[in-house]
């Protein structure tokens, strides 16, 4: 489930704009995509403590 997971990451933050169509020349869609993913690590981290 993580490497879907990350493999999905990978692809919204590299190619998200071709995919889904979003404008975003300063990056901040980029940006709000890497804080969850960190966060979302973080959590499962923790839980899987």
């Amino acid at each position: 489930m993580s490497g879907l997971a990350l493999a999905m990451f990978v692809g919204l933050f590299a190619w998200g704009q071709q995919i889904v169509g979003y404008d975003d020349p300063q990056g901040k869609v980029q940006l709000a995509l890497l804080a969850t993913f960190s966060f979302g690590l973080l959590i499962g981290y923790r839980a899987n403590k």
